[in-house]
């Protein structure tokens, strides 16, 4: 006798679908207690939860996660450590300019400056800075990635 599939759309005994995926970033770290403060003060981020050398964070309503370096792990090693960073931070809020000086004054090094980009949802003001954790951030006043006006 043949067993039927399993619907994976549910965890066992539960009668709630699976969330559905949800992609993550998880920025690491040399001083989680350090980057925590930076990103609250800096960035207004907003503290979910913190369990010590991990934390959960939210800025305008985006998730992330800051991870202390783990010496015992080598693959996840911070910018600082690496000498590099091949990721870039996007954050998309109403007033870019302000977020990006009160950035800088907390001791980001500024990127890119402000400019005015045309693309196909209309006209896009985006510039970055590089945080002290060593990650590239752009800072953009509208998404590419929806909702679009109709």
């Amino acid at each position: 006798m043949s067993e039927e599939p399993k619907d994976r759309s549910t965890r066992s005994g539960d009668t709630v679908p699976a969330a559905p995926p949800v992609i993550s970033v998880m920025l690491i770290v040399s001083d989680a207690v350090a980057a925590v403060g930076w990103y609250r003060t800096a960035l207004g981020a907003t503290e979910l939860w913190n369990l010590g050398g991990v934390a959960g964070l939210v800025i305008s309503g985006a998730p992330f996660f800051l991870h202390q370096v783990n010496p015992e792990n080598p693959t996840e090693t911070s910018p600082g450590q690496a000498g590099v960073t091949s990721t870039r931070i996007e954050v998309f809020v109403d007033d870019p300019d302000t977020f990006i000086e009160r950035a800088v004054a907390a001791g980001a090094i500024a990127g890119a400056a402000i400019e005015d980009h045309r693309v196909p949802w209309g006209t896009h003001r985006q510039g970055g800075f590089t945080d002290p954790f060593g990650h590239k951030w752009s800072v953009g006043d509208r998404s590419p990635l929806g909702p679009f006006p109709r």
